[in-house]
Order: C-alpha cells, then structure tokens, then sequence
C-alpha cells in the first residue's frame, strides 16, 4: 500500500494531536528516579521514509532515555564482534517473562533466552569487553549511534547512569547469577558499569528514527553498508517476536513491525524497505512499553498499511 508523502506528514500530526489529548497515559517509570521525574503529558514521534524525507511531530526533538533501545545497537556490535558464536552465550526465543526476570536463568543454566532481555543485553556487553576496556567499549556505542544518526550531538546522561548503578540491584543479581553458570568471563562490575551507561543513552525520536534506518533499508544506508542484509533480516526478526517482552505477541498482533522498546517510554520501530519509526510518550504499560508509544504505532500501521503482514502488490 503507497502512501503519497504528503498524506504522511498528514497521518504523523493527527496521530500526535491524537495522542496529546489521550487521557490514559499509562505509568511512569519510579524504579530509576531521573525517568519518574519526566512529564507524563510528552509524546513525540519521527517517521524518517527510504528516501530520508522526516516526517515529525510532537515533542520529536526533545531527548529521552533510550534504555533497552540501545540493545538493538549492542546486539550489531556485538554480532560484529564475533559472529554468530554469539549464539552459544545467548538465545533467541521469546521470553514470556519480564525483562528483569532471573527464573529462566536458573533452568536454562545462565543462557539468557534473547538479547533483548536485561540478562541477554548484560551478555552482550560481556561479549563487547572481550576486546576491549568499558572506557572504549562505552565510546564505540556512542560513535555507532552517532554515525547512523549522523548527529554528534548524542551523548550519555550521566545522571541516568549513576542512577541505574545505584539502584540496579537486580542487574547485579543476574549478572553475577550469569557469572555463576560460566556465562559472565569478565569483571561483573565492569561489564554492568558498561550495561548502564548503553542504557543511559540520551536521544530525541529524530535521531532515533535516524539510527535506526539500516534496519529499514536491508543493512544499508545511504549506500553505506553496516550490516550484511542477512544480519539486519535477523537482527528485524528478533525484534519482531522478543523486542516487548512478555508482551511482544501483542505488539505482533496489533502492529506487526519489528521494534524495540525501553522503559523510558521510547519505541524503535521499522517497516522494512518503508520507514523507520520512533516514538516517545513515558508512560507506560503494565510490561514496560510506552502506552501511547504503541497506540500511536497501532494507528500508523492502520492507516498507512505498513504492517509486514499486509498483503503487497
């Protein structure tokens, strides 16, 4: 289904009128004091199409706690790092559990079943500082997403950071627990150190949608490569059956894009070939994705046809 240009900029400022006035907003997050201190009244949302035309609303400029987003970035790095041996040290099934969740750990002897899951994304960066030291490890996240975003003006919230060291208790646990099975190789301190800090990265939708355009566009931007499309196929995959959680088969259901989302209310979406999406609002649902983050997909996808299940042609 092609929508013409204009009809999206159209589709994008209803949707965000929509959502301003939406009485239902969800639940901020308060486990990570600086994010319970963010209006629950912002929503913003960027549409960035194949061929770069941006497409904004809302509060698309103001910047946001990526949180788990950045496991979508990780997961690159890391896939980059070493391949698919990645495979031995983390899943790639569904969790059907929380994202903080440690009872599958004990089962599944410190495998994480996705590298979505907090315990999956903590893996990961075991696996980036295999090579090198937080400090760069830290620094290559940061190049990446302001390589694909072309803004060097992303940048690390520190507050964040600190905040989630300070009350990332149950991180430790997985972590250590993930150490236990032989799963953690290096300093837990260290490798959770470099979990927060991915976390605490701070973008705005646009830049969002900017970074997130090699997924769109079969691995490539701009004729740059960043992944073999095999690698952004799998890595879209992934984000389509684990990238909410327990609640990533209703994101299937009602939206049917792959995406990611974060408990600081953001959501990276994709419709391969088409758009890369991101939206913004704090509040969330009861499994920690943005509420109007996802009525606000709902309606995209409604209105434009984008679903990947919508017939072609």
């Amino acid at each position: 289904m092609a929508v013409a240009d204009i009809a999206i900029a159209r589709i994008v400022a209803e949707i965000a009128e929509e959502m301003r006035s939406h009485e239902n907003r969800g639940k901020v997050a308060t486990y990570i004091p600086p994010l319970a201190q963010v209006p629950a009244d912002k929503f913003g949302i960027a549409v960035i199409l194949h061929d770069g035309t941006v497409h904004a609303a809302g509060d698309a400029e103001e910047p946001f706690s990526i949180q788990s987003i950045s496991k979508v970035f990780a997961l690159t790095l890391a896939l980059g790092a070493v391949g698919d041996q990645l495979w031995h040290r983390v899943g790639r099934e569904p969790s059907g559990s929380a994202f903080n969740s440690i009872v599958q750990l004990e089962t599944e002897h410190g495998i994480p079943r996705n590298p979505f899951v907090n315990a999956g994304a903590i893996v990961l960066c075991d696996v980036l500082l295999g090579r090198l030291q937080p400090r760069e490890a830290i620094g290559q996240m940061l190049r990446f997403v302001r390589e694909l975003a072309g803004d060097d003006g992303i940048a690390i919230d520190e507050t964040v950071a600190r905040a989630e060291l300070e009350t990332g208790f149950r991180n430790m646990a997985l972590a250590n627990y993930m150490r236990a099975f032989g799963n953690i190789h290096g300093d837990v301190g260290m490798v959770l150190g470099t979990y927060f800090h991915f976390c605490a990265l701070a973008m705005n939708c646009r830049q969002l949608a900017m970074a997130g355009r090699y997924l769109m566009g079969g691995g490539q931007v701009g004729g740059h490569r960043v992944v073999t499309e095999k690698r952004a196929r799998r890595i879209n995959a992934l984000m389509m059956s684990c990238g909410h959680y327990d609640n990533s088969g209703d994101f299937a259901y009602r939206i049917g894009l792959p995406g990611k989302s974060g408990v600081g209310g953001g959501i990276l979406a994709v419709a391969p070939g088409i758009a890369s999406i991101a939206v913004w609002s704090p509040g969330l649902n009861p499994s920690g994705n943005s509420h109007l983050g996802q009525l606000a997909l709902e309606r995209l996808v409604q209105r434009t046809g984008w679903s990947v299940f919508e017939p072609r042609g």
